[in-house]
């Protein structure tokens, strides 16, 4: 994922994204076919939605990070979900940071 281009669908200068369960996904397709699909369900009218084309790691590194909310990733279709958690996100950002690992005996 992390060095996989995706396209992000765009409203101006921002990325599209959804929240659920308090948590904004960006969402991010694979080929171009994917966000056309998407803009026919979510764009206004016959209004064309543009796309930013990213590397998966500038998201969760970059994006996810300048959110300044609990954030992550989101393929099309749900097919895969990059949660914003330790080793997915930086640190600063993850909702797990700090919490004791499993097994981790205190």
């Amino acid at each position: 994922m992390r060095r996989s281009v995706l396209l992000v669908p765009a409203a101006g200068e921002r990325l599209w994204s959804a929240r659920l369960d308090g948590v904004r996904w960006i969402c991010g397709f694979t080929d171009e076919a994917a966000p056309a699909r998407f803009a026919r369900l979510h764009a206004s009218g016959d209004q064309a939605m543009d796309y930013a084309a990213l590397l998966g790691a500038r998201i969760v590194d970059e994006v996810v990070p300048s959110l300044g909310e609990p954030a992550g990733l989101a393929t099309e279709d749900g097919a895969m979900f990059f949660p914003p958690v330790v080793g997915i996100v930086p640190n600063a950002v993850a909702l797990d940071a700090g919490e004791p690992e499993e097994g981790a005996g205190r």
